[in-house]
């Protein structure tokens, strides 16, 4: 019944979505159209009410508090896949709100080395964010141009405006979250979409090695990890164990090389080298 329920959903809420235009739009739809719609949206409701009723008692049940069984009855009826993209998301607009608060400024742990890599994508993300800052006014004019209804025109204007949102926190979060070389260990990142944690003493070799042919801002392959920014690397890594890293969209996958982009490689490879020698 929970991937009824899945399905269900998925198929509704597009369709409740564009009846919604629609109507606000001054389209009318015949009759039968209307009930048969929201006759089905009222089934997939009550089908999502027992479900989540269900899902909700089991937890319950089984000793889960009342905010652990509701975690989980949505975690059970909201694919992982969803969630993460919520997740990553919400931390990106957080980290714009915190980008702005802080001047730009990262934080950095007491005795850690920053290596920063936002500032070789920053002209290209500048100019993306005004290419789609003047296709969103652009584009809402011309719909004004044309007659189009409101209903219609405010969905496009607030996805445009989202992609400029999008890129300012794309940008924000690769500023505050640099590579970082601590006592311990080796954090690679790449803005809130990617956080591998690296024990120092699992690192074989640190060497510059530039690559200017990178496919992919995150790539696994072959047990290869490559963390990509204007399509290049310059700081390759080797383990003497696999490490397990969490793709963007939660799929993991183990690997025994890395390789990133840096500011100042050079900078990245000296501070590795005490974990070499000892």
């Amino acid at each position: 019944m929970l991937k009824y329920a899945r399905a269900a959903l998925y198929a509704v809420l597009p369709v409740e979505f564009l009846m919604a235009v629609l109507l606000g739009a001054g389209i009318r739809l015949p009759v039968p159209v209307l009930v048969g719609a929201e006759t089905a949206a009222a089934l997939v409701l009550a089908l999502e009410a027992v479900v989540a009723g269900r899902l909700y008692l089991a937890g319950r049940r089984a000793g889960a508090s009342r905010r652990g069984a509701l975690s989980g009855t949505v975690d059970a009826l909201v694919p992982p896949v969803v969630r993460r993209l919520v997740e990553l998301e919400a931390r990106g607009v957080a980290a714009l709100v915190l980008f702005v608060a802080r001047r730009g400024r990262p934080r950095v742990p007491p005795g850690a080395v920053a290596a920063p890599y936002a500032g070789e994508q920053a002209a290209l993300q500048l100019v993306l964010t005004f290419a789609l800052a003047v296709e969103t006014v652009v584009v809402d004019l011309l719909l004004v141009s044309f007659g189009v209804p409101a209903a219609i025109r405010l969905p496009v204007l607030l996805i445009d405006a989202y992609g400029v949102v999008f890129c300012l926190a794309l940008a924000a979060s690769c500023a505050l979250r640099p590579h970082l070389v601590s006592q311990d260990e080796l954090r690679v990142r790449y803005g809130e979409y990617l956080d591998l944690r690296v024990p120092r003493e699992l690192i074989a070799s640190a060497v510059v090695a530039r690559s200017y042919n990178e496919k992919g801002m995150v790539a696994v392959e072959d047990g290869r990890l490559r963390v990509a920014v204007g399509s290049q690397t310059n700081v390759a890594v080797e383990l003497s164990a696999p490490v397990t890293v969490v793709r963007p969209l939660g799929g993991r996958a183990e690997v025994t090389s890395v390789r990133f982009f840096a500011a100042d490689p050079a900078a990245v490879v000296r501070a590795l080298r005490p974990a070499r020698v000892s």
